[in-house]
């Protein structure tokens, strides 16, 4: 991990972050990993906006599946959505070939981020020990809160007179975008006192697909992909 990255802009941070991985054995080759990060970054930024970035590539030239924290004191100009500097930095390295369990495993990060306190966290860590328990507590905030989601949709499900709006959320490697958008809207839902029920087509495939009966019972539809997802099954929905 790098608790004081010191480049400033993008393309420096990114040459930053590859030298650790290549220093600590986990990228064989400098120019082949970053040519595969840099075609993410054509692809759309990976500077989701709030002060985080995940670039990302599965790659030949990485030895073993790997996330590398780094944080900068200073802020990184990374081209995120929001135009904001970042400080917090995932970059998540994974073999050309490995299957799907490792970026379903990475997507969890997503989850972890959503949480108020999770990246305030992070961004108050002076050593490695610190970054572990943040983690740690992460972890724990993680599963009660599914623990209570569960809870309150099977609640929800049996008495709930709300309107449900279901959606689909989608993006070309499903890492990050995929689950982000999936609590971002469930939140949104909750402020506006109406159920939202996500269908995540991500890295590992499709999540918890929607049923006949919720398609049948909602009364909107959100799809927010930048992938091609199978979308027949809505029409006649607004």
């Amino acid at each position: 991990m790098l608790l004081d990255l010191q480049a400033t802009t993008k393309e420096a941070a990114i040459d930053e972050m590859i030298n650790s991985l290549v220093d600590n054995g986990v990228v064989t080759d400098f120019d082949v990993f970053k040519s595969g990060i840099m075609a993410r970054e054509a692809q759309t930024s990976t500077g989701l906006g709030d002060g985080i970035a995940m670039p990302h590539s599965k790659n030949a030239a990485v030895k073993e599946a790997t996330v590398l924290f780094a944080k900068s004191n200073k802020g990184v100009d990374y081209e995120s959505f929001d135009g904001q500097p970042t400080n917090l930095f995932f970059m998540i390295a994974v073999p050309e070939g490995a299957n799907d369990i490792h970026l379903a495993a990475l997507a969890e990060l997503s989850k972890y981020l959503m949480q108020d306190d999770f990246a305030d966290r992070l961004r108050q860590v002076t050593s490695a020990d610190e970054v572990i328990e943040a983690f740690n507590i992460g972890e724990e905030e993680e599963a009660q809160a599914e623990e209570a989601k569960k809870a309150q949709a099977v609640k929800e499900a049996a008495s709930s007179d709300k309107p449900l709006i279901i959606a689909v959320t989608a993006c070309t490697t499903g890492i990050a975008h995929t689950y982000m958008a999936e609590e971002s809207l469930i939140k949104t839902g909750e402020k506006m006192s109406v159920n939202v029920r996500v269908e995540t087509n991500g890295a590992s495939g499709v999540g918890t697909p929607l049923t006949a009966e919720e398609i049948n019972k909602a009364v909107g539809v959100i799809i927010a992909t930048d992938k091609a997802v199978e979308t027949a099954r809505f029409n006649g929905k607004n």
